[in-house]
């Protein structure tokens, strides 16, 4: 499990170009390309396994607000019965609200911005070989 901060920090010493190596650079771009494209891949399973998780709390609340547990699934809910009896359009306010629920939507969210992050740092380096030839470029008008 990687955390934002940490996946910023390499994209921070990664992202960056030496302008005096720069067939080095440019030769390097498959590789930073593959390092952070396995990221991405493992992190985006870990954005549907939360999404999954997600539907599967929703439903498990939606039965709970509903009275409809038995003695096992309320244990490992770690929950009382719920004897309050709601009315349909009161259930939706009650699972929106639930901490667990929430918490899983944090859960999601979060990872959410880790892929799009991931994707943003994958257009930079698609980039990466433009970036590299304009430098040339501006090397040969330099020098003359």
């Amino acid at each position: 499990y990687m955390k934002i901060e940490e996946i910023m920090e390499m994209w921070n010493k990664d992202s960056k170009i030496d302008e005096t190596e720069l067939a080095t650079e440019s030769s390097n771009i498959p590789v930073i390309h593959n390092k952070y494209l396995k990221i991405f891949m493992a992190e985006r399973v870990k954005l549907f396994s939360a999404k999954a998780d997600l539907k599967k709390k929703r439903r498990l609340l939606l039965e709970y607000y509903l009275g409809e547990l038995d003695e096992e699934e309320l244990k490992e809910l770690g929950r009382d019965q719920f004897y309050k009896k709601l009315l349909k359009n009161e259930v939706d306010l009650y699972i929106d609200s639930d901490d667990a629920l929430t918490e899983q939507s944090l859960r999601v969210s979060l990872q959410e911005e880790k892929v799009n992050y991931l994707e943003a740092v994958l257009r930079q380096i698609n980039n990466r070989g433009f970036q590299i030839k304009n430098a040339i470029d501006w090397n040969r008008f330099i020098t003359g």
